[in-house]
């Protein structure tokens, strides 16, 4: 474990967010001056690979990553593209993959929980049918 590492690492487990790699070397910056972006994402990825940390990928938006690597769900503002962990009570528990599908033999796979975040949906209560803004009364 390099010091950058470690670095990269421990800014990632300080926060609740999901950052994106350019988020997070703002953080670990603050800590190793000299550090590069380059250096930030490929720690990043190398810690996904170790199981140190997770990569969450979804389709036309910045990949970003999460500290907790507890097996724990994800919920996506469709809107602003917020993540957040979504903790589940009560929920019954997801099966086990089959091991091959259609020939693929499968490592993994996720559920994803989209929707509209809180400030997503305040800013959305404060339009009208068609999307403008309210006037104030």
């Amino acid at each position: 474990m390099t010091p950058q590492r470690l670095a990269v690492l421990e800014a990632l487990r300080s926060v609740s967010c999901h950052p994106t790699a350019d988020e997070l070397f703002d953080s670990v910056r603050r800590r190793l001056p000299r550090v590069s972006l380059a250096t930030v994402y490929r720690n990043l990825e190398l810690l996904a690979r170790m199981g140190l940390a997770t990569a969450i990928s979804v389709p036309g938006m910045p990949r970003r990553f999460d500290g907790d690597t507890r097996e724990h769900l994800h919920v996506r503002c469709e809107r602003c593209g917020r993540i957040a962990d979504a903790h589940l009570r009560g929920a019954v528990p997801l099966p086990e993959p089959p091991r091959t599908v259609a020939g693929f033999g499968v490592r993994g796979w996720h559920l994803e929980l989209v929707g509209l975040c809180p400030a997503c949906r305040r800013s959305s209560a404060r339009r009208g049918p068609r999307g403008r803004a309210e006037r104030e009364r």
